[in-house]
């Protein structure tokens, strides 16, 4: 095991620190020439370029639950689980051509603003609240926990006293980019989005580096590839077959984490809709800009998305077949006495030469501190101008509303530090990844059924929309937690399988994907009792989702880019 960081290394991993920090604090100063408002904390409104948001959007979305529990799944699931990437980027074209029009002519800042346009201020508020404890609870939990978890294996120590050291590290840096607002956080991201994929394509050709000498192949990446394909093909197929009585219990459960094509039919898309569409923590990048900035920024941003899984899931393949070759045993079981597919970046990153391992390390860095910037930047605007300027202080001046946004990303911070200090949530347990998806799909069906009705459907209701998000919660907990109990492995809409505990579930995107259509079914259904359109419709113009030339043609490219990857690799 080779883990621990030279001087050298250290060196690399100083330079980046001091040169985020460095230009973040530029940038902060820059703005300093007249008083920060609200406006420019929140949003950077009108200052961000489209590659600034694209940027941006990577950054804070390749978090620690990408880089360590999306290499997990790639040692546990290959290249399925870039389906999570691929689906993005097809559903960042739809966000750009249809949701921004929308939310850039509503003038809003957060997504309970447009709900509360749409519909009214109690789901409003409902909404808000429950956003605040997803993303305190669920997502900076799970980034904190992972990167500290991944660091803490790559520096070599094993000591629960350096895990929080580096967990409490973390925390600071992210805090120190968050309280210059949006405009710091889009900025530096700029930075850490060229540092995580420098690090991360390094650390990618690397580890086929070092498959091809572990096989006595010699020192070649394309050697390497070609080994993984070989000697894990069933880790290169995107569409996995349903699995019948015969199958091996790993099998079962790679299935019930991706479900081979019904996964298509609306648990991906609504997983995808939610987190790319409705979701504050991506959107916010882009509600400051102008229409065609806002629109080309996302554009690039799905452009970027098709490269992710090189730097993703290549090093969890990797690492699989170093693992079942005999290397990496110690690596894969650090912190326990199992194999834990989440080790399995920072297992790939202890064989980097130095200033290479610094690099990585940098990399990695940013990505979680991008993440918490990002998430912590959203949980403060959400806060700040939906309760404490509405039901808390009406009166609250400019300078005033951002100390509270410092401050709310101050005790989130906080509160995540606590639930993530003995893992309180047991993110350890269930792979970073999956948790996050599963958890988050419990809500994601009724989101995406009140936005997508709510935008295109003149007809839908307030009453329709609360009975929608209360019923995609309670349709998802029926699927994921009780329809196996009550109505047996085989019914109409799903079959179930045991899973590791010998329990029956049914795959959490399929749960997604009928929780969803219920959802809609409700919704119609409720609002076909009130009027013909609803006094708070949206008035669509025509032409407004029309896009200039050159969008529509990187739309093609990228249209036929995932294309020929899903026939490669189907």
């Amino acid at each position: 095991m080779r883990n621990g960081l030279t001087t050298f290394d250290l060196l690399v991993f100083l330079f980046y620190l001091l040169g985020v920090s460095g230009y973040g604090y530029y940038i902060y100063k820059r703005k300093q020439s007249k008083e920060l408002d609200s406006k420019d904390y929140f949003l950077a409104e009108g200052s961000l370029t489209w590659w600034a948001i694209g940027a941006s959007m990577i950054a804070s979305n390749i978090s620690a639950e990408q880089f360590i529990g999306t290499s997990g799944a790639g040692f546990t699931q290959g290249l399925a689980v870039a389906a999570y990437e691929w689906v993005a980027a097809i559903v960042l074209l739809f966000v750009a051509v249809f949701f921004m029009p929308i939310y850039l002519r509503q003038k809003i800042y957060t997504m309970p603003q447009f709900l509360e346009q749409r519909y009214n201020a109690t789901l409003s508020l409902i909404m808000s609240i429950f956003w605040l404890f997803l993303y305190v609870a669920v997502n900076l939990t799970v980034i904190l926990y992972l990167g500290a978890l991944a660091i803490n294996n790559l520096v070599g120590s094993a000591d629960g006293g350096s895990f929080h050291l580096i967990l409490v590290g973390l925390a600071v840096f992210a805090l120190i980019i968050t309280l210059g607002g949006m405009k710091v956080v889009g900025y530096t991201d700029v930075i850490q989005v060229a540092v995580l994929l420098l690090g991360g394509l390094a650390t990618s050709y690397l580890a086929l580096t070092l498959v091809s000498e572990k096989f006595g192949l010699g020192h070649s990446a394309i050697a390497g590839f070609q080994t993984l394909l070989h000697s894990a093909d069933d880790h290169f197929h995107m569409i996995f077959a349903k699995p019948t009585p015969n199958s091996s219990q790993e099998y079962v459960s790679k299935y019930l984490a991706l479900p081979g094509l019904v996964m298509y039919a609306g648990g991906q898309w609504v997983a995808n809709l939610n987190y790319w569409g409705c979701n504050q923590y991506i959107t916010q990048r882009a509600l400051g800009a102008n229409l065609n900035t806002a629109r080309t920024g996302i554009l690039f941003a799905a452009l970027l998305k098709l490269i992710m899984p090189l730097v993703v899931v290549l090093p969890g393949i990797a690492a699989y077949v170093l693992h079942q070759n005999g290397s990496l045993q110690a690596e894969m079981s650090a912190g326990g006495a199992g194999v834990n597919p989440d080790n399995a970046y920072s297992a790939i990153l202890t064989f980097l030469p130095n200033g290479l391992k610094g690099l990585s390390l940098a990399a990695l860095t940013a990505a979680i501190v991008a993440s918490l910037a990002g998430k912590a930047n959203s949980i403060s605007t959400i806060f700040t101008l939906d309760i404490y300027r509405r039901y808390l202080n009406p009166q609250a001046t400019e300078a005033k509303l951002v100390w509270v946004g410092r401050l709310t990303v101050l005790l989130a911070m906080l509160l995540a530090i606590s639930f993530t200090w003995e893992d309180l949530l047991g993110v350890g347990g269930n792979g970073g990844f999956t948790f996050v998806q599963k958890y988050t799909g419990y809500i994601s069906p009724g989101i995406v059924a009140v936005f997508l009705l709510g935008m295109f459907w003149k007809r839908t209701t307030a009453t329709a929309a609360v009975a929608g998000m209360l019923g995609g919660f309670g349709f998802s907990l029926f699927f994921n937690d009780l329809a196996p109990r009550l109505l047996g492995a085989e019914t109409i809409f799903y079959t179930a399988f045991r899973n590791a505990k010998g329990m029956l579930e049914v795959p959490f995107l399929v749960s997604m994907g009928w929780s969803f259509f219920l959802t809609v079914a409700l919704m119609a259904l409720i609002s076909l009792t009130g009027p013909a359109v609803n006094p708070k419709a949206l008035h669509l113009e025509k032409g407004m989702f029309r896009v200039a030339p050159r969008q529509l043609a990187l739309i093609t490219v990228i249209l036929l880019l995932i294309s020929a990857l899903y026939v490669k690799f189907w």
